[in-house]
């Protein structure tokens, strides 16, 4: 999803010319195009759930090093909550200002068309993760009898995006203060259907909407008070991201509560380091309980203060990171591919590598990722040029 917030479109006259629109302000105008930082904390996000995959995915959790556990694997549950996160704030600034534009249902329509794309690949990759299991294991989490690990996260931004852009024009014109309270209703309503409600005797609705512990999956009410929290956070970007004040002033106010949930869950924490590896071990993931929410989103919210503190310079300067997080889809489609073909089976890396040498591995793909996207934009980019050039200008 692009993280951009268009310019103001020439109005229509009345004879069909196009009138132009007044001089937009330096805020305005800065915020009109790509905000780097937001691709960066993506990039941020993707980057440490492939550190994950690519040691998950060759060894398992217990052959892990202590130091490899406890700090690199625990840093790694920050991603999850980043990713829904910034999933809010792409929404914000690049399709909550058009909602009320004329060609809104162009606009919605291609976030409900990227929902159907990213569910194909959601599937595809599915496929993928477990290829070398039987073909009726497959065939149950491709009809959602089950769920996948690694690509569960695609299942949830393809269900999302059928649902949520409809949803955006009346976000738009709600009062502030009905959209800042909003997340707390939605906490309360996944906390009593979790607790309260049976669905039917159907676990697997239970877990696509609020989570299940028997279900590696990503509820939807679950996880859409993050979501509602990047919505709230994209609308300050996209009105303070073009000076540096301002800029800094939202951030400071972002690492200021991810400071706060990370004091709240170092003074709960009766040992340390036996919590962070549980948490490690994905303890308290799915449904998410207290500690794993405060640690994770804490977290997050200190990598997104540090993207947006950076701006353009940062997000230019940790290049690769950023190249991968401008198109996330295409980031899982490689490392996945590349983690189970590739390591596992064609080279048979599968539990035969030290922790050293999979994170060595992990590193070569993450660049390999970045470079993948890189050429792959260029290409695009190139071909749609050429398309332009091809086609006959009319007078």
């Amino acid at each position: 999803m692009s993280a951009t917030a268009g310019g103001t479109p020439a109005a229509p006259a009345s004879d069909g010319r196009a009138v132009a629109p007044a001089a937009p302000s330096r805020t305005q105008a800065a915020a009109a195009g790509r905000i780097e930082s937001i691709d960066l904390a993506r990039g941020i996000a993707v980057c440490l759930m492939i550190l994950s995959h690519g040691t998950n995915g060759l060894m398992p959790f217990d052959d892990f090093p202590d130091w490899g556990q406890v700090p690199v694997h625990a840093i790694t549950k920050f991603s999850s909550s980043l990713f829904f996160i910034v999933f809010g704030i792409a929404l914000a600034v690049a399709f909550v200002p058009k909602t009320a534009s004329p060609d809104w249902p162009r606009r919605r329509n291609r976030l409900l068309w990227r929902g159907v794309v990213v569910l194909f690949w959601y599937k595809v990759l599915t496929v993928v993760e477990l290829w070398d299991r039987g073909r009726g294991e497959i065939v149950d989490h491709l009809l959602y009898r089950d769920f996948p690990s690694f690509v569960e996260i695609l299942g949830f931004y393809a269900i999302a995006l059928l649902w949520i852009p409809w949803l955006l024009p009346l976000w738009a014109k709600a009062p502030a203060w009905l959209r800042w309270l909003s997340p707390l209703p939605v906490i309360y309503a996944s906390w009593w259907l979790l607790e309260n409600f049976g669905f039917w005797g159907v676990p697997q609705l239970q877990a696509l909407l609020v989570e299940h512990p028997d279900y590696y999956t990503w509820g939807q009410l679950a996880r859409l008070p993050l979501v509602m929290i990047g919505l709230l956070v994209g609308g300050l970007l996209l009105r303070w991201n073009g000076r540096i004040g301002t800029r800094w002033l939202l951030a400071g106010g972002i690492a200021l509560a991810g400071m706060v949930l990370l004091a709240w869950f170092a003074l709960s924490a009766d040992e340390m380091r036996p919590l962070l590896v549980a948490i490690a071990r994905n303890v308290g993931k799915h449904p998410p309980d207290m500690m794993f929410t405060l640690y994770s989103v804490g977290g997050a919210l200190l990598l997104l203060a540090l993207s947006i503190a950076g701006g353009a310079l940062l997000a230019r300067a940790i290049k690769p990171v950023t190249i991968v997080g401008s198109d996330a889809l295409m980031a899982f489609i490689v490392h996945i591919s590349v983690i189970f073909i590739l390591f596992r089976n064609v080279l048979g890396y599968y539990q035969a590598v030290s922790y050293e040498r999979a994170l060595v591995l992990t590193a070569i793909l993450i660049v390999a990722t970045a470079a993948w996207i890189w050429l792959w934009q260029r290409l695009t980019a190139t071909l749609a040029r050429r398309g332009r050039e091809a086609t006959p200008q009319r007078d």
